[in-house]
């Protein structure tokens, strides 16, 4: 920045100059711009300033945001997500084309393997034709839900590489989902990473309708589903304060810090010593 002004310069029509303008310039302290831009040439008047800084800006805005919606988290949000629909998805699907088919074919068993089964069949009529055909669109949701999460195994280390290591890379994708951001992440207390995933248990409870949720999607990881329940809620905290750190490590610095999860080990296992005390 210069005491020439923002758009000092700039072609006045070249809103992508005047966006770049606005997203890399600063300024030590205020000026009057507007009349600084007039006599720049930038503008006739404050008013034709106003209305140029009006549309840089839109156009910086919507720069940064498709920025944003391409960065390497926001891909793992949209494939766990994607995963999630598919597998949603096909369970809905096969039920009922299990039904349907159950109502055609003798031998249809239940399930997503039978599912499967009735997918590899040959049509003999408009009617098994139409069964098959859905069959093998539940086999195709499987399919590209297997195909996602072998995604977010092979990419996940890349964007959060202790988060991943600590909760294996499923699992650390679907938090940066659910917190919508590796930054949002990184941010939050690690008693709401805990919870994450327990929202309507969390309201129920702050309705006075249940008790406090001790976890939420972490319940899956083997550190809380496999302790002890009178200690789940301990594990949790444990584990759950780890994940903090290491999403602050994986947004702020990004080297990876293998002694978190030699430290999470021990915490899980002196936990897991008080049950059988």
């Amino acid at each position: 920045m210069t005491n020439e002004g923002w758009f000092a310069g700039l072609d006045p029509g070249d809103q992508a100059a005047g966006a770049a303008a606005i997203r890399s310039g600063r300024a030590d302290q205020p000026a009057d711009w507007p009349a600084l831009a007039v006599e720049a040439g930038f503008a006739d008047d404050a008013s034709e300033y106003y209305d140029r800084l009006h549309a840089a800006a839109i156009t910086a805005a919507e720069e940064a945001a498709r920025e944003r919606s391409r960065a390497p988290d926001q891909q793992l949000v949209h494939a766990v997500r994607s995963m999630d629909d598919c597998s949603r998805l096909a369970n809905e699907l096969a039920e009922r084309v299990t039904e349907w088919a159950g109502s055609y074919f003798a031998d249809t068993g239940a399930g997503l393997d039978s599912v499967r089964d009735l997918a590899a069949r040959d049509p003999d009529d408009a009617v098994e034709a139409r069964i098959i055909s859905v069959a093998r669109r539940v086999d195709d949701l499987l399919t590209e839900r297997d195909e996602l999460r072998v995604y977010l195994e092979n990419e996940t280390p890349t964007v959060a590489p202790n988060l991943a290591a600590l909760a294996g890379p499923v699992l650390a994708a679907r938090l940066i989902a659910l917190a919508g951001s590796l930054e949002t992440l990184a941010k939050k207390p690690s008693g709401t990473v805990q919870v994450l995933g327990a929202e309507d248990a969390l309201f129920a409870h702050l309705e006075g309708r249940a008790s406090a949720p001790k976890h939420g999607v972490i319940f899956t990881h083997p550190a809380v589903r496999e302790t002890a329940p009178e200690q789940r809620g301990s594990a949790a905290r444990a584990l759950a304060g780890k994940l903090s750190i290491a999403a602050r490590i994986d947004h702020y610095s990004g080297d990876y810090r293998p002694e978190l999860e030699s430290d999470l080990d021990d915490r899980i296992e002196r936990i897991r010593g008080r049950s059988t005390e």
